[in-house]
C-alpha cells in the first residue's frame, strides 16, 4: 500500500517543535489528504528528572502552546498528552484509524529502543511507521571517508561535510504548500499545565524567550553580531554567541536555516560558527556509529583510568565551592540559569577531570540533569574531548590551569563578581586567585578567604603533576 492510499495520518513531534521546514511533517502532509499532529510529554523521560522545577519542561510547554496555536490558525491543531509515548502514540494511532505514522529521526539509545517499539506495536495494527532525517544536516553513514568508514577526527570530517553540502541540502521543506491538509484535534482539550504534569514554573521565561518566534527573535539578533563570533566567542562577559542552542536541541529553529545564515566564507565570524554547527553533526554521526560511548570511553584504553572520585570535591565543584573564581562563577551559572558558556563548559571539565581526577561521567551527568540545552550526542562529545578519553580530544597533557584561564577570558573579571559577589570588591590582580591576596585588601574588600569564600580545595599545580602521571601510566 501507497502512502497515497492512507485516509489519514497521525505527525508525531518530538525534538522537532515547528510547523515550517520540518522533513517529516512535508512529508505526511504532502502524501496524505488529513493528518493529525500530536506531542507526549513522555513520562518515560520526565518522571526520572530529578527536579520538579526543570527549566527545559517549562521551555518545552512554552514552545508547544505556540506551536499548537499556529497549527491552529493554519486550520489544524495539536493533540497534547501527559503519558508514556511508546503505549501512546500505538493508541492514539488506533483511536484515530490512521494508516501511518510519520515523524523525523532520534539517534540517542534510549529513544531508538522507544522508536522501535511503537513501530512493531504500529505494524502489528497495520500502521505504517515512516521516519525521516530532520536535526541534522548529514546523519549517520552519510560522510564517510575514502575508506568507507565513519571519521573520527573532526578536521578532515568537516572537510568531507564541507565538500558534500549543496544547495540541496540546505532548502527548507515548503510545508506551508500542504497546510489544508492539517486536521483539526478530534476533542478540543487545552493543553496541560506543568503543575497538572507534576511541574513547577521556572525562571526560564526571563532567561530565554521560547518557541519558534524565541528562536527567530535570537537568530536575528546574533546576525548582526555574526561577524565577531570568532573574537568574542570565548569572553562570558560579553554578548559573543547566539544563544540558539535550546532552539536547536528543541528544534523550534531549523538547522537547514542556520547553516544558510552561516553562509560558508560569508566571514570569519560566519565561518567559525559554521564550525561549530559542523561539530553538532559530527558528534551526533559519533554516537551513531559507535554508541559504546554513552558509556565508556570513545577510546577503551581510558576506561582504565584510575579516577579518585572523591565526593567531597565533587559537591565543592556542583556547588561552585572550590576556591577557584572562574570554575565556582562557572557552576553557579548553570545552577541559577540551566546555561553555561562554551569556554566555561571546557574550564570546568578540565578542571573536574584533571584537578579534582574524578571521573567524566560524573560531570557528564551533572550537566545532562542541569542543562538546558542538553543533548547526549554534544554533551558526551564535549566530556570526552576535555577528558582526552573521547575521538580527537583535546592531548591528555594539555591541562587548562584555572587561573590564567580566569585572566585570559574575564580580564576585567565581569563575569566573576556577576556569579561570586563575595569576591566583587576584590580589584582584578587578586580576584582570580584570591587567596594571593594581602589581609588588609581582603579586609577592604569585605570578604576572608577561607571563612566568606573557600581556599582552593586543591593546588592545581600538584594536582596536574598527578594527572599527568595517570594518563602516561595509561599510554
Amino acid at each position: 500500500m501507497s502512502l497515497q492510499d492512507h485516509d489519514s495520518a497521525l505527525f508525531w513531534f518530538r525534538r522537532d517543535l515547528r510547523d515550517y521546514d520540518n522533513a517529516g511533517l512535508y512529508r505526511a502532509l504532502k502524501s496524505i489528504k488529513r493528518v493529525y499532529c500530536v506531542f507526549v510529554f513522555d513520562r518515560e523521560i520526565l518522571d526520572v528528572l530529578p527536579s520538579r522545577r526543570d527549566r527545559r519542561v517549562d521551555f518545552i510547554w512554552r514552545s508547544v502552546i505556540e506551536l499548537d496555536q499556529s497549527l491552529r490558525e493554519a486550520g489544524g491543531g495539536l493533540i497534547v498528552q501527559h503519558a508514556v509515548a511508546r503505549e501512546e502514540i500505538p493508541r492514539l494511532a488506533r483511536e484515530l484509524k490512521v494508516g501511518a505514522v510519520f515523524t523525523n529521526h532520534d539517534y540517542e539509545p534510549q529513544a531508538l529502543d522507544r522508536d522501535a517499539s511503537v513501530k512493531q506495536q504500529l505494524q502489528h495494527a497495520g500502521i505504517g511507521f515512516h521516519t525521516f532525517k530532520g536535526q541534522v544536516i548529514f546523519e549517520r553513514h552519510e560522510v564517510l571517508t575514502q575508506a568507507g568508514k565513519p571519521f573520527t577526527v573532526f578536521t578532515p570530517y568537516k572537510n568531507a561535510w564541507l565538500r558534500k553540502l549543496t544547495d540541496f541540502y540546505l532548502k527548507a521543506y515548503p510545508v506551508d504548500a500542504y497546510r489544508a491538509h492539517l486536521a483539526k484535534p478530534p476533542i478540543d482539550a487545552a493543553i496541560a499545565d506543568l503543575r497538572d504534569m507534576g511541574f513547577e514554573p521556572t525562571n526560564i521565561g526571563e532567561l530565554l524567550p521560547a518557541g519558534m518566534s524565541g528562536a527567530q527573535q535570537l537568530l536575528g539578533d546574533f546576525r548582526v553580531r555574526m561577524a565577531e563570533y570568532k573574537d568574542a566567542r570565548d569572553f562570558p562577559a560579553v554578548k559573543g554567541v547566539s544563544y540558539l542552542s535550546v532552539h536547536q536541541r528543541f528544534g523550534t529553529i531549523s538547522i537547514r536555516e542556520l547553516v544558510r545564515s552561516a553562509g560558508a566564507g560569508q566571514n570569519v565570524g560566519a565561518d567559525t560558527w559554521l564550525s561549530e554547527l559542523i561539530w553538532r553533526d559530527f558528534y551526533f554521526q559519533i554516537l551513531c556509529n559507535f554508541p559504546h560511548v554513552v558509556d565508556h570511553a570513545f577510546k577503551p584504553t581510558y576506561d582504565a583510568i584510575a579516577w579518585e572520585n572523591d565526593e567531597t570535591l565533587f559537591a565543592a565543584w556542583c556547588a561552585g565551592r572550590t576556591g577557584y573564581p572562574i570554575v565556582d562563577a562557572a557552576m553557579r551559572q548553570i545552577n541559577q540559569t540551566g546555561y553555561m558558556h562554551n569556554r566555561l563548559r571546557m574550564i570546568v571539565a578540565s578542571f573536574l577531570t584533571k584537578d579534582l581526577l574524578i571521573d567524566w561521567r560524573w560531570g557528564e551527568k551533572y550537566f545532562a540533569d542541569n542543562l538546558n540545552d542538553f543533548d547526549l550526542a554534544a554533551n558526551n562529545g564535549g566530556w570526552q574531548w576535555a577528558a582526552s578519553t573521547g575521538c580527537d580530544p583535546q592531548p591528555y597533557f594539555r591541562i587548562f590551569n584555572p587561573v590564567t584561564q580566569s585572566q585570559k577570558f574575564d580580564p576585567h573579571s565581569k563575569f566573576i563578581r556577576r556569579y561570586v559577589p563575595e569576591l566583587a570588591r576584590l580589584p582584578d590582580k587578586y580576584i582570580h586567585a584570591p587567596w594571593t591576596a594581602p589581609a588588609l585588601d581582603q579586609q577592604a574588600a569585605g570578604v576572608v578567604i577561607g571563612r566568606d569564600y573557600p581556599l582552593p580545595v586543591i593546588d592545581h599545580a600538584a594536582q596536574r603533576e598527578k594527572a599527568l602521571a595517570i594518563y602516561k601510566a595509561i599510554k
